[in-house]
């Protein structure tokens, strides 16, 4: 049975097996940025204490408060999901309130699904009346997961070369 988690340092060697599956990838919802040393024990526990006080202070200038969770079952890590608490013009845009990332390997297993719904539950406790969650047009599965929360399609909105759908999930 799979559970949503504060991060911990105790996932490392099943964190880093997710991290060769993404092979070079970024894996949305984990957080990690450029610098981040994710390998080693120390820069690990490092970025795991950043995550966790992102929900209090941005990790970065520019980024926004963050509560990040990992999906885990047992001892294994399966991926990811962050709730942004505000939206910057980037993210009202492109990036939205929620995002997740499941490791290739433990897809197609309804996890994405599963962590959206909690998280939702997450948003509504902290009093949103909606949020934003955004994919690529391309990414079906991730449409998918978000339409079955009860995503409504706004619009399309070109990043770059990229097209990104952007959709509201009320929660009242």
């Amino acid at each position: 049975m799979p559970e949503l988690l504060v991060p911990d340092v105790r996932f490392h060697q099943s964190f880093l097996a997710s991290h060769r599956e993404w092979d070079g990838a970024t894996q949305d919802g984990a957080g990690i940025h450029g610098d981040d040393d994710v390998l080693s024990a120390d820069g690990f526990a490092t970025y795991v204490a950043e995550l966790v006080a992102s929900e209090r202070t941005p990790r970065r200038p520019g980024l926004v408060t963050d509560t990040y969770r990992w999906i885990v079952e047992g001892d294994e890590y399966l991926g990811a999901i962050s709730f942004r608490h505000e939206l910057t013009e980037y993210l009202e845009n492109f990036g939205g309130h929620i995002g997740y990332g499941i490791r290739p390997s433990a897809r197609r297993r309804g996890l994405a699904t599963w962590a959206l719904a909690r998280t939702l539950d997450m948003a509504r406790e902290r009093g949103y009346d909606r949020v934003l969650v955004t994919c690529r047009d391309d990414n079906v599965a991730s449409a998918r997961t978000v339409e079955k929360n009860g995503g409504v399609l706004e619009d399309r909105r070109a990043h770059g070369e990229t097209l990104m759908r952007r959709y509201w999930i009320p929660l009242a």
